[in-house]
C-alpha cells in the first residue's frame, strides 16, 4: 500500500524508494553487501543528490562541486544507486556490484571519479571532510562538504578528534550527518535512538546540532537549509532512522547487518517497495543545483623554481631543521603546498613554513589521526599536504595512512626524531617501525636523508612524486657533505666511497651514514677497503647500484637506526636475493632504553667502533 506522502515530497519519496530497490537488487545479485544500512539513509541521500548538493553530474572534476564523503562506506550500494538516479552511472552498472572487473566495489574507492577518498574503515570520513572544507577555504570556493556517518562509528575516537578540529577551524561549510539507525553489527549501538544525548555530545564539541527525523523529507530539507545558514561553526544532523526502513522483513530488526537478501526475499522486498511508489502528478525529475563557479584562487599550473640549499660543506645541521627550511621554500614556490602540524612545529621546524604561508598552515594539535585525515581530504581536492610530527606518533595514524594508500591520494608525511639516536627521551619516542609501516603502502616513496642538502632536495622530490611519500628526518646534527647542485631523484642513491679493492659494501641511510664512513676509515688502517652507499631512497631502492656493489665486493652489510623488520635490510634483500647475493643486517636488536645518543648507538651496534668490529669479523670469516 502506498504511504501517505505530501505532494511536494512525492518525487523525492520515490527517489528514496528506488534507491532502496536498487540497493536490494545489487546486493542480492552480488550475494553480499549491506542493504539494511542502505535503506536507513535512503531519504537523506535522495535529498542530498537531488536538490541539496550543488554539482555538475557531467563533470566530477569541477573544483567547485559540493563534496560528499560516505564515511559509512559499507552503504556503497546506496551511493551507486544515487548515481544511477542522476545519470552518473547506468542502473545496469549497479548490478555489477562487487564483481572483480567492476569499479563498483564493496566500499567506495577513487577508481570512481566521483569518489574523493576510499572509505569503509569507520571513523575516518569526518577527518577527511575537515580537509576538504579547509581546501575550499584555501582556494576561496564556497563549495560545501557533506559527510554521512553511521552511528556505530561514533565510538571511534578519531571522530571526536575531527569534531574538535572542525570546531577549531570554524568550518561552517562542513556538514556531518549521523545516520542514527540504532543497530550495529552485533547489537544495539552505544546510544540506540537517543538523539538528544548524541546531539548534546556534538554541541559540547562546538557544533551546531540539529535533531531530525531522517525519513521525513521535508524535515531533512529544512535541516540542510538551516545548516547552510549557520555561520562560524560546522553543523551535524542527528538523523533518527530505522535500519532496513520500508522493508518489513528487516526494518528495525537485529541480525541483518551485512546480509544480502536471497533471490526470493529480494523479489518480495522489491514488490513491497514498488507498492510504496506514489503518483508524482507530472512533477518531473528533481532539479540539481549547479555549482556557483566561485573560485578566487585557482591552483597554479606548476611550481616556480625552488630556492637552492645554502649550506657550506662541513656545516652541522639536523635534517629535521633542513626539512623545515626546504618545506618553507617549497611553500613559497608552490601555492598548492600546505603544512599540517600536531603541536610540534618548533621541533620539526614546520614553523618556518608557518612564517611564510600562515594561511596554508593547519594545526591539528596532538591528534595525529585527524592530521592524517585532514591531509587526505586536502590532497583529494588538489592540495599537496605535508603532515609532520615525531615519526613515533605517526604510527598512531597507521590506519589512516593505510587508507590514504588505498585512496591513492597525494599525501606527504614527514617523521622526525627517529631511532635510538634521539637519546634520553627513551623508547616511547623512538620511531623504530616507521620505515616498515610506510614501505608496506603501495606506491609510497620512502626517503631518508643523511644531511641538510639532501633533506631539502628530497622535500621537493616528495612534492613532485605522484602519490604518497614519507620523509624520515633525524634529531642529531650531521655534517653537510653534498654540493647544492647535487640531485637526489627518488629511486637513487649516492656512492660515497668506492675502490676496485673493496671487499665489503655498507648500505645505509640517515645518521648511520656517518658512522659507516668513520668505520670505513678505521678499518682502512687494517687494509680493509669498504664501499659506502647512502641509500637515501629506501623505496624504491636503487637496485642497479646495490646489485653491482654486491657483485663487485661479495658482501653487503645494511646498517640502520630501525628495527630489522621492514627496514633498509629488508628493502635491500628484496632486490638482491634473486641474484644470490649475501646480505648481513645491522639494526636495533631489541627494545631500546634511555641514554645519550652516543651510548645508545654504541650499545645497539651502530657506532663507528662497533661497525668497525663487525666489518673485521665479517671479513676475517670469509
Amino acid at each position: 500500500m502506498s504511504p501517505s506522502v505530501a505532494p511536494a515530497h512525492a518525487v523525492l519519496h520515490n527517489v528514496a524508494t528506488r534507491l532502496r530497490i536498487d540497493s536490494v537488487r545489487s546486493t542480492t545479485k552480488a550475494g553480499s553487501g549491506h542493504p539494511s544500512t542502505c535503506a536507513s539513509a535512503a531519504e537523506i541521500v535522495a535529498v542530498l543528490y537531488c536538490g541539496e548538493m550543488r554539482y555538475d553530474p557531467q563533470d566530477p572534476h569541477r573544483v567547485d562541486n559540493d563534496r560528499f564523503i560516505l564515511s559509512k562506506g559499507h552503504a556503497a550500494p546506496l551511493l551507486y544507486a544515487a548515481w544511477a538516479e542522476v545519470g552518473i552511472v547506468s542502473r545496469e552498472a549497479t548490478l555489477t556490484l562487487r564483481e572483480l572487473t567492476s569499479d563498483l566495489e564493496g566500499h567506495p574507492t577513487p577508481r570512481l571519479p566521483w569518489v574523493d577518498l576510499a572509505t569503509g574503515s569507520l571513523g575516518q570520513g569526518l577527518a577527511a571532510g575537515v580537509g576538504c572544507a579547509l581546501n575550499a577555504r584555501r582556494i576561496g570556493s564556497d563549495y560545501r562538504t557533506y559527510v554521512l556517518m553511521g552511528d556505530g562509528e561514533m565510538a571511534e575516537g578519531s571522530v571526536w578528534e575531527a569534531a574538535q578540529s572542525g570546531q577549531f577551524h570554524q568550518l561552517d561549510s562542513l556538514c556531518a550527518i549521523v545516520d542514527l539507525n540504532g543497530l550495529g553489527q552485533s547489537r544495539e549501538t552505544q546510544f540506540g535512538h537517543d538523539t538528544e544525548t548524541v546531539a548534546a555530545r556534538w554541541r559540547a564539541f562546538g557544533w551546531h546540532a540539529i535533531v531530525v527525523d531522517g525519513h521525513d523529507i521535508g524535515a531533512v530539507q529544512a535541516a540542510f537549509a538551516e545548516a547552510r545558514a549557520t555561520t562560524g561553526k560546522p553543523t551535524v544532523l542527528v538523523a533518527r532512522t530505522e535500519k532496513g526502513k520500508a522493508i518489513s522483513l528487516m526494518e528495525g530488526k537485529a541480525g541483518w547487518h551485512g546480509k544480502a537478501l536471497s533471490a526470493e526475499q529480494a523479489d518480495a522486498a522489491v514488490a513491497e517497495l514498488e507498492g510504496q511508489l506514489v503518483p508524482e502528478n507530472g512533477a518531473g525529475r528533481p532539479t540539481i543545483p549547479m555549482p556557483s563557479g566561485v573560485v578566487t584562487r585557482p591552483d597554479p599550473v606548476g611550481p616556480s623554481a625552488v630556492e637552492a640549499p645554502a649550506y657550506k660543506k662541513g656545516e652541522l645541521v639536523a635534517t629535521r631543521e633542513a626539512y623545515g627550511t626546504g618545506l618553507a621554500k617549497l611553500g613559497v614556490a608552490d601555492a598548492r603546498v600546505v603544512a599540517l602540524d600536531a603541536d610540534v612545529k618548533n621541533s620539526t621546524f614546520t614553523d618556518k613554513f608557518e612564517k611564510v604561508a600562515p594561511e596554508r598552515f593547519y594545526q591539528s594539535f596532538i591528534a595525529e589521526q585527524v592530521m592524517a585525515g585532514m591531509a587526505m581530504g586536502l590532497a583529494a581536492r588538489g592540495a599537496t599536504p605535508f603532515a609532520t610530527t615525531f615519526a613515533a606518533f605517526l604510527t598512531r595514524a597507521a590506519d589512516f595512512i593505510r587508507m590514504a594508500g588505498i585512496s591513492g591520494v597525494n599525501t606527504k608525511f614527514a617523521g622526525s626524531h627517529c631511532g635510538v639516536s634521539i637519546g634520553e627521551d627513551g623508547g616511547s619516542q623512538m620511531a623504530l617501525e616507521d620505515l616498515a609501516m610506510f614501505r608496506a603502502v603501495p606506491g609510497c616513496a620512502v626517503l631518508y636523508p643523511c644531511e641538510a642538502v639532501s633533506a631539502e632536495k628530497l622535500v621537493a622530490e616528495a612534492a613532485a612524486h605522484k602519490g604518497m611519500a614519507y620523509i624520515r628526518t633525524s634529531r642529531p646534527k650531521t655534517p653537510v657533505i653534498y654540493d647544492a647542485s647535487e640531485s637526489f631523484p627518488i629511486g637513487g642513491s649516492k656512492v660515497l666511497r668506492s675502490s676496485a679493492s673493496d671487499v665489503i659494501t655498507i648500505v645505509t641511510a640517515g645518521v648511520t651514514v656517518f658512522e659507516a664512513l668513520a668505520a670505513a676509515d678505521a678499518v682502512a688502517a687494517d687494509g680493509i677497503h669498504v664501499r659506502v652507499i647512502d641509500l637515501y631512497s629506501v623505496k624504491p631502492v636503487d637496485a642497479a647500484t646495490v646489485i653491482a656493489a654486491g657483485r663487485e665486493t661479495g658482501l653487503l652489510v645494511t646498517v640502520e637506526d630501525h628495527y630489522a623488520a621492514g627496514g633498509i635490510g629488508d628493502a635491500v634483500c628484496e632486490v638482491v636475493s634473486p641474484h644470490g647475493l649475501r646480505v648481513e643486517r645491522v639494526a636495533v636488536p631489541g627494545l631500546p632504553r634511555s641514554g645519550t645518543p652516543e651510548e645508545l648507538m654504541d650499545v645497539n651496534g651502530l657506532s663507528a667502533a662497533k661497525l668497525a668490529a663487525t666489518i673485521r669479523r665479517l671479513v676475517s670469516a670469509r
